[in-house]
This record gives C-alpha cells, structure tokens and sequence, in this order.
C-alpha cells in the first residue's frame, strides 16, 4: 500500500493569507453545492484542501477530518480515487436533481443549459477513477 503524501510544508508571506482565503472561499461553494444540484461539491474540496495544505496545516487537517467530506478527501490523497459507491450517488443525485429543475423551469434556453451541464457532470464523475472494494475482482 502506498504512504500517504507528505504534508507540505505551509506557505509564507503574502500568498499564505491568499491561500487560506481561497480556501474558504472554496469550502463555502463545495457547502453550497451540496444544496445545489449546478455546483459540484467535489472539485471545490479538493481546491479547498490543496488551498489549505499550502497556507494552514490546522484547517487542512481539520477538513480532512470532517465525518461526512473527510473521508473522501483522505483517500483523493492517497490514491485518486473515488470510492464506486459514492460515485453512484452523486450519478443518481445529479439525474434525480437535474431532471426536477428540467422539468420545473419553463425558458427553452434554461432546459438545454441544465441538460448540458448535467450530462457535463456526469462525464466528469465517469472520468474520474473508481475505488474497487478489495472483496471484489479489478475488472481491469
């Protein structure tokens, strides 16, 4: 098994306090997109915790530790990957959401953007690589 990466030692001087506001900047979207089926929730942590890793080893260890995100983070970390079933949730989360807010709008315009950018998401989560459990064969 590969050791987790290094932490890296914090930034100084005037881009520390840029990085750390990035980082929650970024953490502030990822928690919206939670809510909101347009923003992804995941590309936004993990600029959080490359944010944070670099300007405060007190945040970033703080965002790794958070029982519902942290989780996914550490393992990002270890080995870019994305557990299979948190992939099917977000698949599932992204059509059940996106289909809703098609069918609700009214503005033709509106309903392709949607569509766009729920088939956008979907590629990107099919682009990302897949944890396989270790009790089940690599079908690669």
């Amino acid at each position: 098994m590969n050791e987790p990466p290094s932490e890296t030692p914090p930034e100084s001087g005037p881009a520390r306090p840029f990085l750390l506001a990035l980082g929650f900047l970024f953490t502030g979207i990822a928690a919206i997109g939670a809510f909101l089926p347009i923003l992804p929730t995941t590309p936004f942590l993990l600029l959080a915790a490359a944010c944070f890793a670099r300007s405060s080893p007190t945040f970033h260890r703080r965002l790794l530790a958070n029982r519902v995100f942290g989780p996914y983070l550490v393992q990002w970390q270890h080995d870019h990957t994305v557990p299979r079933e948190a992939k099917r949730k977000a698949y599932g989360l992204v059509v059940v959401t996106f289909a809703l807010s098609i069918a609700i709008v009214d503005a033709t315009w509106l309903r392709g953007t949607l569509l766009g950018v729920g088939v956008a998401l979907v590629l990107f989560l099919a682009w990302l690589p897949t944890t396989v459990p270790e009790d089940e064969p690599d079908p690669g």
